[in-house]
């Protein structure tokens, strides 16, 4: 029997030889390989977590601002509502008969009605502009995020 230097006989059953060089070239080759694509997914990572830090304390500082803008427009309408009932409570103690009385507190509940929506509205307006200037850093991150991912 003759051996050739690609294979190996035994018997009459052929068996390829085992070249350790290309082996280790080859294992070599996919090892730098899943090195540098390791390398590229931390790189990413890393970006997106910074991004997303970044997202979240200017989520933190906006929702800071809108809380003291809240609390403010919350001061300034206890301020407001205890001012008109001290005023309205005025004009009652010095009202001369019934129909007087009624008079006033008529107008004063339409005129609380009218200021309670008008507080309603103010409140609104802050909360929702607040929860667009707290959830956009987050959201575009996010969206980048998920073309990322579709990219990819």
């Amino acid at each position: 029997m003759t051996k050739s230097k690609t294979a190996e006989v035994i018997g009459n059953v052929e068996f390829p030889s085992f070249d350790a060089s290309k082996t280790t070239d080859q294992f070599r080759a996919f090892a730098e390989k899943g090195v540098e694509q390791s390398k590229e997914a931390y790189a990413k990572l890393k970006t997106g977590a910074e991004e997303a830090q970044k997202a979240f304390e200017t989520s933190y500082k906006n929702a800071k601002s809108v809380s003291s803008e809240l609390s403010l427009k919350t001061i300034s309408a206890l301020r407001a509502n205890a001012e008109a009932n001290f005023s309205h409570l005025e004009a009652l103690v010095s009202a001369k008969s019934l129909s007087e009385v009624i008079e006033l507190q008529t107008s004063f509940l339409r005129k609380r009605v009218e200021m309670g929506v008008e507080q309603v509205k103010d409140f609104q307006s802050v909360a929702t502009k607040g929860a667009e200037e707290v959830s956009r850093p987050l959201k575009s991150v996010v969206e980048k995020a998920f073309q990322d991912l579709k990219v990819a």
